[in-house]
């Protein structure tokens, strides 16, 4: 395609008649020429908003993009109702590719119940593969809003789901040819369908009506960095069971393949709760059928422990994400 805006004509067919209006709130949404969107919210109620661009995969974008910030939103107990895009597209993008990105994204749309709102699409030099960033909005009463500055001590750290999805999910898609030659397609199939249980959405809900006092979803550098985030923002101390954090095996087997630490690397999907009845959220979050476990507890002071058996030592700070060294590793 030429370099610019999309053609009216191929953001109409490929775009625009494949996003449906499902929320009250929305009083405008995309059209061509507009430039903005608007939302109707009552009294009482805060808007919130997330933005952020998805840089780590080209493989699903569309419907990998709308979970991420999806579950931004949710970490701060809103409701998600929409989102913005802007996508910026190579020379090369077909408009095929176009179809089925924005097909993805109101997929994933339409499972959460929230709306493409608007944004802009364009063809571009500047980028060496499609990027989308995504701005978010969610409503909240105005007196529920967490954020992992609301910790406390003395409170449960819950895990739910495992960690590493996301990662794994990416490395398969990414890397499926070369991983072939060490893994079964029955493990590779298994590991590539973790994207299945991004979405933090349920489990945020659940939470905060459980009184959660902050959640964090875990992203770029992993449980390490969402745990160190939780702790210093919150100024609380840590005392974290490493044996307890939990983890899929085939996380474990690819992450050891591209010599990755698991603890450092992007799992979204996964959410960090702090409650002062872990086990209580757990047995609600099962019965859910979310997976979850109670990983440890906050404390007073400022130590971050992590205890693997007898073995104890202090968190480190938050390292440089471990997928995006995956990615280019070599054997």
């Amino acid at each position: 395609m030429k370099i610019g805006k999309l053609p009216e004509q191929v953001l109409i067919r490929s775009i625009l008649k494949q996003i449906r209006h499902r929320r009250d709130e929305v009083l405008i949404g995309p059209g061509v020429g507009l430039d903005c969107a608007a939302l109707e919210l009552k009294e009482g109620e805060a808007l919130v908003m997330s933005s952020d661009p998805i840089t780590g995969t080209v493989k699903d974008l569309g419907r990998h993009c709308i979970h991420i910030t999806a579950n931004d939103l949710a970490a701060s107990g809103a409701e998600p109702l929409g989102v913005m895009l802007t996508v910026l597209l190579t020379e090369d993008t077909e408009e095929a590719e176009i179809r089925e990105l924005i097909s993805g994204a109101e997929a994933v749309c339409e499972s959460l119940n929230i709306e493409i709102l608007g944004g802009h699409t364009e063809i571009t030099d500047v980028v060496k593969q499609p990027v989308i960033t995504v701005t978010g909005v969610g409503k909240i009463d105005k007196n529920r809003l967490l954020t992992h500055t609301h910790a406390k001590p003395h409170q449960d750290v819950v895990i739910t789901k495992w960690i590493g999805l996301e990662a794994t999910s990416i490395l398969v898609k990414e890397r499926e040819k070369d991983l072939l030659e060490i893994f079964s397609p029955a493990f590779l199939h298994t590991a590539k369908n973790f994207d299945q249980y991004l979405s933090v959405v349920t489990e945020g809900r659940i939470a905060s009506d459980m009184g959660a006092s902050a959640m964090h979803d875990i992203t770029e550098g992993g449980v390490f960095g969402a745990l160190w985030e939780l702790a210093s923002s919150g100024n609380v101390g840590l005392d974290i069971d490493l044996k307890a954090i939990p983890i899929r095996q085939e996380t474990v087997e690819i992450c050891e393949h591209f010599d990755a630490n698991p603890y450092q690397i992007m799992s979204s999907g996964s959410m960090m709760i702090a409650i002062d009845d872990g086990t209580s959220l757990v047995r609600t979050l099962e019965r859910a059928g979310i997976h979850a476990a109670v990983i440890g507890r906050t404390t007073e002071g400022k130590d971050k422990t992590l205890r693997n058996g007898q073995e104890i030592r202090y968190l480190d700070r938050p390292q440089p994400d471990e997928l995006y060294k995956a990615l280019k590793y070599k054997r």
